[in-house]
């Protein structure tokens, strides 16, 4: 049994309170699923800027009445201090719960929408994450992990990324990022706030937004060739990017929260698989995912010039959280390629 089973278990027989920020999101609602199947009392707050009740009803769908019950959900804003100070406790029975363990998945993703957005991006990103350190030091969490991004790598080129490594951020977005990991810092110094900080690779799953200016480009890519339309790649295909499906990071967020090792405190870790895929491969994999399924996709895809200030290739050193958090990824590129394509032909995306 791996370590994290092992708090699995533990986390049955023991059920804490857990806050959610961008419950409604994309990693936020399988973080939700997750830790209702597992019995746990979970606040969530979202302002459904980029998230979507539809994904909260899914959830919804996957869970017991009774376990649903144990969710308690707020409309509410990151940048609003209010709200995060509501959002720290679980009413039950007349009572207030203090949130034991917060989440922080709460953010305006994407750099093209950080470059068309950098006020709000900067309102959201750093002031929502700074508001719920604050909130979170004054009820006194037992820790936050926080979502941090692989863009706080910048302009380092170096492969594989190694977490001491990083360089010159080149968005808002990735501005925002190094930022939020400079300020856990500060929390944990000054105010003794444990935090652990997750560097996201280009997570990718079920609930996956597929539609909009900032979609990722594998729902994207998936929406596209269920619709039979031609895939636009830029560049050559040979970019590469190191592809994390989602139940992966869920396993990351569970066991930095609940880590009881020293070495494992206020530190960043790579969350990713540990490979490279090309975009080519990509394709074939969507592909080939969706021939399985009976749905034969038969366009080549077609070639643009690569985007400006593009990072051409990117892998992920993900020792450091195997040996300090006991990371073990449980799903590689292809399989979770699959699952999600199997997830939108579910729900009838084709």
């Amino acid at each position: 049994m791996t370590k994290f089973n092992h708090m699995v278990e533990a986390l049955k027989a023991q059920p804490s309170v857990w806050l959610i920020t961008g419950v409604a999101g994309f990693i936020g609602s399988n973080l939700l699923e997750a830790l209702l199947q597992l019995n746990q009392k979970v606040v969530g707050i979202d302002n459904f800027a980029t998230g979507s009740q539809m994904n909260l009803d899914d959830v919804r769908s996957q869970v017991t009445p009774t376990q649903w019950q144990n969710f308690y959900f707020i409309y509410g804003d990151v940048a609003d201090y209010a709200d995060c100070q509501k959002a720290m406790f679980f009413p039950e029975q007349g009572e207030k719960l203090a949130v034991e363990y917060v989440l922080h998945q709460a953010a305006l993703g994407s750099v093209p929408r950080s470059i068309d957005e950098p006020l709000n991006t900067n309102k959201v990103n750093i002031t929502g994450f700074l508001n719920m350190l604050m909130a979170a030091h004054h009820v006194g969490v037992r820790r936050v992990v926080y979502a941090s991004s692989s863009s706080t790598y910048g302009d380092n080129t170096n492969l594989p990324k190694v977490e001491g490594c990083i360089g010159m951020p080149l968005s808002p977005y990735a501005v925002t990022k190094q930022t939020n990991e400079l300020y856990a810092d500060v929390f944990t110094k000054s105010y003794h706030l444990s935090c652990v900080g997750l560097r996201y690779f280009n997570v990718f799953g079920r609930r996956q937004r597929s539609y909009g200016d900032y979609a990722a480009v594998t729902p994207r890519w998936i929406a596209t060739m269920l619709n039979h339309s031609p895939v636009l790649i830029n560049g050559d295909g040979k970019t590469t990017r190191d592809f994390c499906y989602v139940d992966n990071v869920v396993q990351a967020n569970i066991l930095a929260a609940l880590t009881l090792q020293d070495e494992t405190l206020h530190q960043r870790y790579n969350i990713a698989h540990g490979r490279e895929t090309t975009l080519n491969q990509l394709f074939d994999y969507i592909k080939d995912a969706m021939a399985k399924q009976g749905v034969i996709y038969t366009q080549n895809p077609q070639y643009s010039s690569a985007r400006k200030d593009d990072i051409r290739y990117s892998k992920a050193d993900i020792a450091k959280a195997r040996q300090q958090l006991n990371y073990s990824p449980c799903c590689d590129v292809q399989a979770g390629v699959a699952l999600t394509v199997a997830w939108y032909l579910g729900k009838g995306y084709a």
